[in-house]
């Protein structure tokens, strides 16, 4: 296991995550993997053992259960605590019936750090990050709030996701001029087979610092190389019930056909590929990778030893290349000429 800096942060965090999405399985989260408190504890166990420092999860998941089992499972093992960053996130509807249970109000963000600190048995979440953007909610009172957490030592670092790079930049430029914490990751989803990141927020990540955390890299296990073009895959299979994340499918089935002689030639499976690919990928700083059974995390696990090389990245790259967009195309051909060193006349 390798480790990577967390953006601009000195903080050391594992090239891959445990995601713990499949913790528990209250409601709609069943779908996710449903799993009891032995399962999670024997998966964190396995994820410690093998290098892996770093846990994800959300007060959303399972509404609180995910938390509960991440927590027992840290406290049950025994492992220590300054070996380990651990990173939650709020946002969403917490009690449907409950008005301000909800959002990134002071109020509910206030609320949900204790109860996820509860839930998780510790006295500090190492990165607590917004689920999402409030449109309701002003900037300002959401960064100030994240300021006194982080401020009061029960927060240690802040981060975000699924946002708009203008909404990310409008955060960091209100976090600078009231000399506040700043957010320093950003959890995005990002696959070989969806790289839309790439026009507008990986930009704004090079150029800010910040961390880039991949959720669902396998985009729902379609990478997996399990499912058929006609939607059929494996018995119980989350995409079988749950099409999500949104993927350009005749693109992904074209780097799936990519994907699958350079799997064979390493003799390793085809998700390990698409781990690889984000791998070698220097924005990147962790990947996210949730798992239902220990057969399922191995196999993730593995895919820190496989090294792709220049000419298969080259291919993989072609395939999957993003149709060109305006403005992305412009700022292209303006950087080329740009580039090109003055003529002395």
């Amino acid at each position: 296991m390798r480790y990577r800096l967390l953006g601009r942060t000195g903080l050391y965090v594992s090239e891959l995550c445990l995601g713990t999405m499949t913790f528990g399985g209250q409601g709609f989260w069943k779908v996710m993997g449903g799993l009891g408190q032995d399962s999670a504890t024997s998966l964190v166990k396995q994820a410690f053992d093998a290098g892996v420092n770093f846990i994800d999860t959300a007060n959303v998941y399972s509404l609180g259960d995910s938390e509960t089992l991440t927590g027992k499972a840290i406290k049950s093992l025994g492992l220590p605590r300054d070996e380990l960053v651990v990173a939650t996130k709020a946002t969403g509807i917490m009690n449907e019936t409950a008005v301000n249970a909800r959002g990134q109000s002071r109020y509910h963000l206030m609320n949900e750090l204790d109860a996820s600190l509860k839930r998780l048995q510790l006295d500090h979440i190492d990165l607590y990050q917004l689920h999402g953007f409030d449109p309701l909610t002003p900037l300002e009172e959401v960064l100030s709030t994240l300021n006194d957490m982080v401020r009061s030592g029960k927060v240690r670092y802040i981060g975000l996701c699924n946002m708009a790079a203008w909404q990310i930049m409008k955060g960091l430029a209100i976090s600078e001029k009231n000399h506040w914490a700043r957010f320093e990751s950003v959890q995005a989803y990002y696959t070989v087979a969806g790289r839309d990141l790439e026009r507008e927020v990986l930009p704004l990540l090079q150029d800010q610092q910040l961390g880039l955390m991949v959720w669902s890299p396998l985009a729902g296990g379609l990478l997996s190389g399990k499912f058929a073009p006609d939607g059929k895959g494996p018995e119980g299979a989350r995409r079988a019930s749950f099409d999500f994340p949104l993927v350009d499918k005749a693109r992904a089935f074209r780097v799936l056909d990519a994907m699958r002689p350079i799997a064979q030639l390493h003799q390793v499976s085809v998700a390990q590929v698409a781990l690889a690919w984000l791998l070698s990928r220097p924005q990147v700083s962790t990947v996210i990778v949730g798992a239902k059974t220990p057969a399922q995390l191995e196999d993730n696990l593995g895919a820190t030893q496989l090294e792709l090389t220049p000419d298969e990245l080259k291919a993989l790259d072609e395939v999957s290349a993003l149709p060109p967009e305006y403005p992305g195309w412009m700022l292209a051909r303006q950087g080329q000429n740009r580039a090109k060193p003055p003529m002395k006349v």
